[in-house]
């Protein structure tokens, strides 16, 4: 079939909105019309040649709509179903079969390849194969091709064109509070970024009744929402060394630290900033993938800290999107109020409004 997809032709180039020809699903695929789609760090990283993908191809990975056609193997979704998409894994591996689909052991493969795991595309423009099946969907497009692993099925309240982002960016943020660091009632957080991932990482918090939140920007907009989604104090980082405005607010240290940012003088800060047996997560995608930050030998053993990488929140989106859900109807978790919506055709303006700040997460609604 024929449908419209945002392709990136070469490393550093816009988004073109253009026809292109999409296969029949594969026995294990699943055909969904798309009714929204996040705009991600990831593929904006992507696009810019930080992250590997071969191009030209498709993007997107916070896809949302309604299933159109199944391959003959899959029984978990049917015609008509309202899913949202997430990221690929195997299956197979050690750590799926452990419930950490985060971790799979074909990650880079199954999400970043642009093949099919059979060495096929599915998308093709002028008769040339695109690269697709970026995290298992590529869904800046009207429609996409999915898998059955990748797919998970929505209640019937859901707003369909807005849960897109719960398969990453704000799945990832929450998380990193509810999954990888367990944040416990009645402790101290501190989170840098106050975009979307960290802003659904201060809302997690606060469901976690954690006493102290504190959010950390540059902008004070972003330091303002930040106290609106449960932040109980927020920093200016240009007002003072980081570690000694977190100090003032957490004397003896933070019990948990989480980093959207991937800026290394930032990361060293949250570091100073850990109190006995803290925790920092590291979740940010760096400019420069060889950047790095200094840890002293001596500071994590005397005080037992734990510093950990952080893919996807260490989620499983078959039952932690299902959660974020339940706490949204509960009016726990506002994700919703984090998005603007644009039409696919203004995909380059909504990215320059999102890296500019005057946007958290654009929700393109082809």
């Amino acid at each position: 079939m024929k449908i419209s997809a945002a392709v990136v032709q070469e490393v550093g180039a816009p988004f073109t909105v253009t026809e292109v020809e999409l296969q029949d699903p594969a026995p294990d695929e699943v055909l969904v019309e798309i009714a929204g789609v996040g705009v991600c760090h990831t593929d904006i990283a992507v696009k810019e040649g930080h992250l590997p993908f071969p191009l030209p191809g498709i993007l997107g990975h916070e896809g949302s709509g309604t299933v159109v056609s199944v391959g003959g193997d899959v029984t978990s979704v049917a015609v008509g179903d309202r899913v949202a998409l997430s990221f690929n894994s195997c299956s197979n591996c050690a750590h799926c079969a452990k419930g950490e689909p985060a971790y799979c052991h074909n990650f880079l493969e199954y999400n970043f390849g642009g093949r099919r795991p059979d060495g096929s595309s599915g998308v093709s423009a002028a008769g040339a194969a695109l690269s697709a099946n970026f995290f298992g969907q590529s869904s800046l497009a009207s429609h996409a091709l999915a898998h059955q692993r990748n797919v998970v099925k929505l209640p019937a309240d859901a707003p369909i064109e807005l849960v897109g982002p719960l398969g990453c960016g704000i799945q990832t943020g929450a998380g990193a509070v509810f999954n990888s660091l367990d944040v416990q009632p009645g402790s101290t957080v501190v989170v840098a970024g106050a975009g979307a991932v960290g802003l659904s990482a201060v809302m997690a918090a606060a469901v976690r009744d954690a006493v102290s939140i504190i959010a950390v920007d540059l902008h004070e907009s972003r330091r303002s929402l930040a106290t609106d989604f449960g932040a109980t104090h927020s920093i200016d980082p240009q007002a003072g060394p980081l570690a000694e405005q977190i100090r003032e607010i957490a004397p003896a240290g933070v019990d948990y630290g989480i980093d959207t940012t991937a800026v290394t003088p930032v990361v060293e800060q949250l570091l100073a900033a850990l109190g006995m047996r803290g925790a920092l997560g590291l979740i940010g995608v760096p400019a420069d993938p060889q950047a790095v930050f200094s840890v002293g030998l001596f500071q994590p053993p005397l005080l037992g800290l734990t510093i950990r990488g952080i893919v996807e929140g260490d989620s499983d989106p078959q039952t932690f999107i299902p959660y974020l859900l339940d706490l949204h109807r509960q009016g726990r978790f506002p994700f919703d109020k984090l998005v603007t919506t644009m039409p696919l055709a203004q995909i380059n303006e909504a990215v320059e409004a999102q890296l500019r700040g005057e946007v958290l997460k654009v929700v393109l609604t082809p």
